[in-house]
């Protein structure tokens, strides 16, 4: 209770730099400046049926989420689904996928009086929380309101759960409040229950449920063809911060011969920021906003669009992910595994650790330490062609391996509504 009440007088004390945030965040990216009542518990929607309430915070759990949600309408065709959200391009991307087929808006911050208000609104009949997301008000608003609620698709890396022990208490609580936890693997379900958690069952990761689109799988091939089928093709995924500064100095070092280099950054805010960067730099650059064929002379493709990362990993002859390169701790591999993409990941993963490990181990990827591993890990993969076509069979394989995360959800889900 003391830690409960410590952690909400610090929610209260931190109201005016999370005001500050939105309207930073705003300048960069104007969603930020939109649906403010939402994010304090203020909401027009108003229904009659039940409603299956599900949350991802942005746009990775909300594309993982998409083989789920279409099995919750076939199933339940009767029930309202409500998708939350954190970010803009979340909601973006939930709009993109579901259109008027669901209900969307933001999750109100985590003060009691605001969540209580969320649950009341709404009065979901079952809830369904991606990834990490562990609210403690939220949850026990829930509780309160007798709305089950449970964390699936949930990880818990090495470094978060240090984090968590920190308030050992206020975790402990509010993991013993949840209904299930489905989690991705066996080394996160081992964290989860020593944090506190209970009714815990390994379900696989849902985003391996999740098949590349056949318009993005034609529009990659096309890119591909226009970019010429002989021509080599690196793309450098989600990058981060700091990381295209490196990515290109290897690229620069290697001087490969006639290829292309794609980018495409992990948030679209730094689209303009990266295209400076090429500019200093002095690279024959083209954007993808641009919609103009890529030219022969042109050096770098800057992917600044979003949605579409089936279609540059299909258009492409080996991907690094992004967040790998720096300690920020990765991006999923699991989309270009599903495009048979072979991947190129960097040290800093324990995001993403044990998908990592698999991938490795079952030859869909490559682990580089350095600039001069990444160098020699992308020249080998582009100009050995025997290579490249067993790794992108194994990466069709490891995906597959995998799928199934949706069903054993699904029959969570059935059990608890």
């Amino acid at each position: 209770m003391l830690s409960r009440l410590f952690y909400s007088i610090m929610l209260v004390l931190a109201l005016p730099y999370l005001l500050l945030h939105l309207i930073w965040r705003g300048w960069r990216q104007r969603g930020y400046w939109q649906h403010w009542g939402e994010r304090f518990g203020f909401y027009a929607q108003h229904t009659d049926k039940p409603v299956i309430w599900l949350h991802a915070v942005s746009v990775g759990e909300t594309r993982a989420a998409v083989p789920l949600v279409q099995s919750l309408q076939e199933r339940y065709p009767h029930h309202q689904i409500l998708l939350t959200h954190t970010t803009p391009t979340g909601r973006e991307t939930s709009d993109q996928l579901f259109g008027d087929s669901v209900w969307r808006v933001y999750l109100p911050y985590d003060y009691g009086f605001i969540v209580r208000r969320f649950v009341r609104q709404f009065r979901p009949a079952l809830g369904m929380l991606m990834e990490t997301e562990i609210w403690p008000n939220l949850i026990r608003a829930c509780q309160r309101e007798h709305v089950p609620v449970m964390l699936v698709n949930a990880r818990m890396s090495l470094r978060s759960a240090r984090r968590y022990h920190w308030f050992a208490t206020l975790t402990q609580q509010t993991l013993s409040r949840l209904t299930a936890i489905a989690a991705q693997t066996l080394d996160d379900a081992e964290r989860l229950g020593n944090l506190g958690g209970g009714n815990i069952s390994v379900m696989g990761n849902l985003k391996f449920d999740s098949m590349p689109p056949q318009a993005l799988l034609e529009l990659g091939h096309q890119w591909r063809m226009n970019i010429g089928e002989q021509r080599p093709v690196w793309l450098a995924a989600s990058t981060r911060e700091g990381e295209e500064a490196l990515v290109l100095d290897t690229w620069q070092q290697m001087q490969p011969h006639a290829a292309l280099l794609i980018i495409v950054p992990r948030h679209p805010q730094r689209f303009d920021e990266v295209a400076a960067l090429l500019e200093k730099r002095g690279i024959r650059y083209q954007r993808r906003s641009g919609g103009q064929p890529v030219n022969l002379a042109t050096q770098v493709w800057l992917g600044d669009s979003m949605g579409e990362l089936f279609a540059y990993y299909r258009a492409a002859d080996v991907a690094l992910i992004g967040g790998s390169l720096l300690p920020l701790g990765g991006q999923n591999l699991i989309e270009a595994a599903a495009v048979g993409c072979p991947a190129i990941i960097g040290q800093y993963v324990w995001n993403f650790a044990e998908v990592s490990r698999a991938a490795i181990a079952e030859g869909a990827a490559v682990q580089v330490n350095n600039a001069d591993e990444l160098s020699q890990a992308v020249v080998r993969i582009l100009e050995d062609q025997t290579y490249r076509e067993q790794m992108r069979v194994a990466s069709l394989a490891f995906s597959r391996a995998h799928q199934g995360a949706t069903v054993r959800v699904l029959e969570l889900v059935a059990s608890n509504l």
